[in-house]
């Protein structure tokens, strides 16, 4: 075993681990950390596998773009980050359904390493010219299509950010009365919120 291989094997155990990590967290916050790494972790297999445009890619698009932008969102929004946040009660599905698509995924790796065995010698991967021609030429629109989502997202965490409480983002006002003010007898009760019952 190589010295290649054997830092491989350690990102690849690095990467799994930090994979089920942020799958299994009890807070989002530390999901969307673990699955920064996670995505680094991929960015450094590239790099072993001599990959280093994708792997570049990878790390700017994915750990830079991607990972910051649910990090942002979470705190944006003030959503709720601890353990009631992610509990529910569908684990069962949720196990069967990852268990079925691994299984699926699985196969269909098994099923086609024997084609790509065969193909590997005979097909030239192109360069990083052809890469960033092919991104900009033919791939240009849902290049774009997917940076404007991401800008949409943004965009719609910051307005739900800017919102106060209630519905319509408004403020209840509240009105103080001193018992001592004149005509306190005169004024309607006040809940608490400060709206008439």
């Amino acid at each position: 075993m190589s010295a290649q291989d054997v830092v491989f094997v350690l990102i690849a155990i690095a990467t799994g681990g930090a994979a089920l990590t942020t799958v299994t967290s009890k807070n989002l916050v530390h999901a969307a950390l673990f699955l920064a790494v996670t995505l680094t972790g991929i960015g450094g297999v590239f790099f072993v596998l001599a990959a280093d445009f994708v792997a570049l890619v990878q790390l700017v698009v994915y750990v830079g773009a991607i990972a910051v932008l649910f990090l942002f969102g979470l705190m944006l929004t003030r959503a709720p980050i601890g353990r009631e946040a992610l509990d529910s009660q569908n684990r069962a599905m949720g196990i069967g359904i990852s268990v079925v698509l691994f299984g699926v995924l699985v196969t269909l790796i098994l099923q086609s390493g024997s084609e790509f065995a065969a193909e590997a010698s005979t097909v030239g991967g192109g360069g990083v010219a052809d890469i960033g021609l092919a991104i900009f030429s033919a791939w240009v629109f849902p290049f774009e299509v997917a940076s404007m989502l991401l800008l949409g997202a943004l965009i719609g965490a910051i307005v739900l950010s800017r919102r106060e409480t209630g519905e319509s983002g408004e403020e209840t006002p509240i009105t103080a009365i001193d018992v001592g003010d004149p005509g306190f007898e005169d004024q309607p009760e006040l809940t608490t919120t400060g709206r008439q019952p």
